[in-house]
């Protein structure tokens, strides 16, 4: 073959001989209708004659027309080459025609030549081809299915033997790919045909494999090289890590993977915001930065980089290469100056505060490491280089800035600093210092700023101020409380005494329950200015939240107001709960406000109870709850609903969304402590414009045997009698009077005392032979923890009742000896304290017949 000819195809399209056939036939055809005519020519009028002629004339344009337009070709003997066909016949690959089930229907020079290394010039199919390579067995057979299915399949081989089976001796092994797929249907097709391509790929393969071979010496270099090296993402992900900067850091780089490692895990302190810098606009820079690096064992290892970044059109910041010299050993030869620079540059991007030099338009030129994290710049997607400072503080004090600015630039001595809050932060604020840069010589800096992160300080003053204001008001709701709860005291201790004196069927007896009520209604009051001052925590009681709710509805009812409708929504047959009472009111009560406050012109607010199994609990996906049977608490609003910035902070500590002064930023806070201090949990799901949930999970409690039975023995008639001596220590005379008269009537003997003092006074009289003391806790010039010192000093053994409007804990705290103390709580009723008095006794007799 020479270059001006292509090789000729081993097999054509079979058909001519069809085609021969036809035209035999049709010159059979003519002759018999031209002797037709001939011997007949006599009997057949010249009419017929001149309409077959016309006939066959018509034809014959008709065939002279189809043949212009292309409908008709002439086909010789041969097919003629056309582009297409010159094309498949020159390839230096293998092509093979077939139909499915292997019939060869064409095939190039370069496949003939293959198949005629296997047969004696007779073409053969792809399987019988490679039938003498055990290795290409399973890959021959899936092609073989895939091209009688009709699929594209391609498959690449390695061979070890030549066609024929017999090993390659001293030759590397033959590369091959094949690949089988459907043609398209031509034109008078009849069966669907499939091409086989097979191509020599071995100097391909060598080509990669050589390039792999380069590469693996490439790396193993950069591996090994005496500095290190790392390369990092645009989010600060470690994509590369050589070995030696991973044995100078104690990284073992057979457990790297990429992306593993972050920039902060390997950089001292805020120094990886310098890494993620890069210049704006793709102009690329190699910067010298000396800092310290993070070993795994948490120590410091100070290095210089040479670091490249740079960022795309976009602004965003492509992938950084980085090489580390290690410091820890100062190089030899190493002057003065250039140490003292490698220490300068280190104390700098090592300082706590942020650092900026100016240039004379208020442009900034350079930033040490912390300078990032102070302004909450996203080194990632924004550059700060070249940025007008004042860009990044609030809009409102960039005139001052510019005035201290200007002040500087004059050289100006004592510019006082500036406080401002952060542009893309308003909540978060710096102090700025301010001086004059040195005049060095091609340089453009002229300002050098100080900015020191007053964020936390910020917050911890608006907490303390906070702080301040509710103990404060803590303390007047809890004197309030204390004064109130001596006047209900009386008031329902006497009431009760007037209850004795008249049957239910007298007309002054409602009367009488009224004001009872009443009084009892302002003791519920007083218990939540106790429970808002934080001194009333009560211990925790079996509650059915039916009765509880159902308590608290005109309470409720009365903070949200008219225009917002309250819907209270109890399951059947609630399960207890062993919860506080007053803390779990205080819970219900901040939901209900909050809710209130979200609606703005109207709406709903729904409190509902309902019981949850545990299977049904394993279902929720909330975090940290796990699953068991629970009572559900749910108060749901139609209000505004809260965006998830807001919901990650709601339950934080003074953090309200509420205008300033409008919100303390405790109610939140201190319903998720009650409900963690039950044992219970509390999550959100909210969603802005379509109102918001809060759902409280109260552990179902299961009443005990002895619970029970303690139970029945409370609501069993006591005997409350008794005729031992009590002394009642009580400033308040009216609350003093009806526990004297409560006291007596039940066979006490009682004697009383106004003070401390008094009561030391009232021991001396009888020579300290008493049962009991029943003492007020807050009391002017001796309160009751003083008395109780001085009365341990004469009975060590005898026992004590402290009675107070605030909470026994808080009250037990403040006593150097609780031994034998008992409490009862402000305001009580006449079976209260004779009861308590009644079990304190008894307590007594039964030590000591024990």
């Amino acid at each position: 073959m020479t270059k001006d000819n292509y090789p000729e195809p081993s097999m054509g399209q079979p058909g001519n001989g069809d085609a021969v056939w036809r035209v035999v036939l049709l010159a059979l055809a003519l002759i018999g209708i031209a002797a037709v005519l001939t011997i007949f020519a006599d009997q057949i009028s010249q009419d017929m004659i001149v309409i077959l002629l016309v006939v066959l004339a018509v034809v014959g344009v008709f065939s002279l027309f189809a043949l212009a337009a292309g409908l008709f070709r002439f086909s010789a003997g041969t097919e003629r080459r056309t582009l297409s066909r010159s094309v498949l016949d020159s390839a230096v690959r293998g092509i093979l025609v077939t139909e499915r089930d292997g019939a060869i229907v064409y095939a190039n020079e370069y496949y003939a030549k293959m198949a005629r290394q296997v047969s004696d010039g007779a073409l053969v199919g792809v399987p019988r081809l490679f039938a003498n390579q055990p290795e290409a067995s399973e890959a021959i057979y899936r092609l073989g299915r895939a091209a009688r299915d009709g699929r594209k399949a391609v498959e690449d081989l390695r061979l070890t033997r030549d066609f024929l089976g017999h090993p390659l001796e001293g030759q590397k092994p033959r590369w091959y790919r094949i690949m089988a797929r459907d043609l398209p249907l031509t034109e008078g097709a009849t069966k669907p045909l499939v091409v086989w391509t097979v191509e020599d790929i071995t100097s391909d393969r060598d080509n990669q494999e050589n390039i792999y071979l380069e590469l693996q010496r490439a790396i193993d270099y950069l591996d090994h090289a005496p500095a290190g090296f790392f390369s990092a993402d645009s989010r600060g992900r470690v994509q590369y890590l050589n070995s030696t900067l991973a044995d100078w850091l104690g990284y073992d780089l057979a457990d790297f993977e990429p992306g593993d490692l972050r920039l902060s895990q390997i950089v001292q302190g805020d120094g990886a915001n310098l890494l993620m810098g890069g210049r704006a606009g793709g102009d690329i820079r190699t910067e010298v930065i000396d800092l310290d690096l993070v070993h795994r064992n948490g120590t410091t290892y100070p290095v210089r980089l040479l670091h490249r970044a740079a960022r795309l059109a976009d602004g965003e910041l492509g992938e950084t290469r980085t090489l580390v010299l290690d410091r820890l050993v100062g190089q030899a030869g190493e002057d003065d100056v250039r140490a003292m620079q490698m220490r300068f540059a280190r104390f700098f991007n090592d300082t706590p505060f942020a650092i900026a030099t100016l240039d004379g338009e208020g442009r900034i030129a350079h930033t040490n490491a912390p300078f990032n994290r102070v302004f909450g710049v996203r080194a990632e997607t924004q550059s700060v280089e070249n940025m007008p400072f004042a860009d990044l503080i609030a809009e409102g004090q960039r005139a001052k800035f510019a005035e201290a600015f200007e002040a500087v630039l004059d050289r100006k001595a004592d510019v006082e600093p500036l406080e401002a809050d952060l542009s893309a932060d308003a909540e978060r604020g710096v102090r700025l210092y301010f001086t004059a840069a040195e005049s060095v010589t091609d340089s453009d800096e002229k300002v050098i700023v100080y900015a020191l992160d007053t964020t936390d300080h910020r917050r911890l003053q608006a907490q303390f101020a906070q702080g301040q204001k509710m103990q404060a008001v803590g303390q007047l709701a809890g004197g309030v409380a204390h004064d109130f709860n001596n006047v209900l005291t009386a008031i329902i201790g006497f009431s009760d005494l007037l209850l004795l004196k008249h049957k239910p069927s007298d007309p002054s007896f409602s009367d009488i329950m009224s004001i009872k009520q009443s009084a009892n209604r302002a003791a519920g009051l007083v218990r939540q200015l106790l429970a808002f001052s934080r001194r009333q925590t009560l211990r925790p009681q079996v509650l059915d939240l039916t009765n509880t709710i159902n308590e608290l509805n005109e309470f409720l009812k009365r903070l949200i107001g008219e225009k917002i409708t309250l819907e209270v929504a109890h399951d059947s047959e609630l399960w207890p709960v062993r919860v506080d009472q007053t803390q779990l009111e205080q819970v219900i009560v901040n939901l209900v406000v909050n809710a209130r406050d979200a609606i703005a012109d109207g709406g709903s607010i729904k409190v509902k109870t309902r019981n949850v199994w545990s299977q049904e609990a394993e279902t929720f996906d909330y975090q940290g709850m796990p699953a068991a049977d629970y009572v559900l608490i749910e108060v749901a609003d139609t209000g505004s609903g809260m965006p998830p910035d807001v919901v990650e902070k709601i339950f934080e500590p003074f953090f309200s969304t509420k205008e300033l002064g409008k919100g303390t930023g405790l109610g939140l806070s201190t319903v998720y402590g009650i409900i963690k201090q039950t044992g219970g949990f509390i999550y959100v799901e909210t969603e802005p414009g379509n109102g918001t949930s809060f759902r409280i999970f109260l552990p179902r409690h299961v009443v005990a045997p002895e619970e029970q039975k303690a139970a029945n023995v409370e609501h069993a008639v006591k005997d409350l009698t008794g005729n031992e001596r009590i002394l009642l220590v009580e400033d308040e005379e009216s609350v003093r009077a009806f526990s004297a008269r409560a006291l007596s009537a039940t066979g006490y003997e009682v004697f009383e005392a106004d003070s401390g003092e008094e009561a030391l006074e009232v021991l001396d009289d009888i020579d300290n032979e008493i049962d009991l003391i029943i003492s007020d806790v807050v009391m002017p010039v001796m309160d009751g923890p003083t008395l109780l010192i001085e009365v341990r000093k004469r009975l060590p053994d005898v026992k004590f009742i402290f009675v107070s409007g605030y909470a026994e804990e808080s009250v037990r705290q403040d006593l150097a000896d609780d031994r034998s103390v008992e409490f009862l709580a402000k305001p009580y009723t006449l079976d209260q304290i004779n009861t308590k008095v009644k079990d304190v006794l008894s307590a007594v007799d039964e030590g000591g017949a024990g």
